[in-house]
């Protein structure tokens, strides 16, 4: 394991809360995530889980107002973001932290035309200058377009969000968050509304960003696959917890916690084989969560303590975490 001094990003203890009518959704659960410089990790588990809060609680991007931190800790290169200032966030969205966000058509502007949105991402961010032409801005944009592989992107520049179809319109989010230079890249399923053949090639394209250019990377994803062929640690994440964590070699060799045994066993078998079990249930309420472990209802294992308290992160091997009261017998 890499030193102290090279983790990137911290997040300890993390809970977030959303306010609604009949209260508080209590959607995170004290999450523990970690990223180290030039890391690639993944983040897996179904819909609804948290990921997607998670990651924009690092920008803190969440609906102003609508949400609630009532304890936890984000550390960004040691500085707790939590506590950072409007001109802090600021610096941090546009010079140190990317996001490729899942839908493409939410996060462009629909009044503003391609080159106008890819041009300000890279005006402001570290690597241009206030004395540059707009020229080289342009340049810089059709560079960006290009690597995803859009077909005619001095064009696409000046086009609106609502001229592209979804699967450009995901490209163009790629392409404005590789534009310029950043330490962490948070990717959002960015294949999500690519066809099979595109989703490889930007798959690949990310992969070689993060190599050539030492970034780290958390990859949100829903595949199993993508998640072992691209990252070097992958968390699993259940109900706004997180539940195991190890590198991919490890995790399906010897999956522990029985949420992740059950996603591995949910994934189709090329060869055939009959359907797969899958997991009974579904997500408990956020409303009203359970009191202990959040699985509990779903899982074919439990014991009395998994209803009175949640289990804490254990180390079942080196770097292999589960939070599991089955690995503490």
């Amino acid at each position: 394991m890499k030193n102290q001094e090279n983790i990137l990003l911290n997040i300890k203890d993390l809970h977030v809360w959303y306010r609604v009518y009949g209260g508080y959704l209590k959607v995170l659960n004290g999450v523990h995530l970690m990223v180290r410089e030039g890391e690639r990790v993944g983040l897996v588990g179904e819909a609804g889980c948290g990921k997607t809060t998670t990651m924009k609680s690092i920008l803190q991007i969440l609906p102003p107002g609508d949400f609630h931190i009532p304890q936890g800790q984000i550390f960004y290169k040691g500085q707790d973001v939590l506590k950072m200032s409007f001109k802090e966030l600021q610096r941090l969205r546009s010079r140190e932290i990317a996001m490729i966000f899942q839908d493409p058509t939410a996060a462009l502007n629909p009044v503003f035309i391609i080159g106008t949105q890819i041009g300000d991402v890279i005006k402001y961010s570290a690597a241009f200058e206030e004395n540059e032409h707009k020229e080289t801005i342009k340049e810089q944009s059709i560079k960006a377009l290009k690597e995803v592989y859009l077909p005619d992107p001095e064009r696409m520049l000046i086009n609106y969000p609502l001229q592209l179809s979804g699967g450009m319109k995901q490209r163009v989010c790629i392409a404005m968050a590789i534009s310029s230079p950043r330490n962490l890249l948070i990717a959002d399923e960015p294949g999500t509304s690519l066809d099979v053949t595109i989703q490889d090639q930007i798959m690949r394209l990310l992969n070689e960003i993060v190599e050539k250019r030492k970034t780290s990377i958390i990859l949100i994803t829903h595949s199993l696959g993508v998640a072992k062929e691209m990252t070097d640690r992958i968390y699993v994440m259940y109900a706004g917890t997180i539940v195991e964590t190890a590198t991919p070699e490890v995790l399906f060799k010897n999956p522990v916690h029985p949420y992740t045994k059950g996603l591995l066993a949910s994934v189709p078998k090329i060869s055939g084989g009959g359907i797969t079990k899958g997991i009974p249930g579904k997500l408990p309420s956020y409303l009203n969560p359970p009191s202990g472990c959040r699985f509990q209802l779903r899982c074919e294992q439990g014991d009395p303590i998994c209803s009175e308290k949640p289990p804490q992160l254990f180390e079942v091997e080196k770097d292999h975490l589960v939070a599991c009261y089955l690995t503490q017998r």
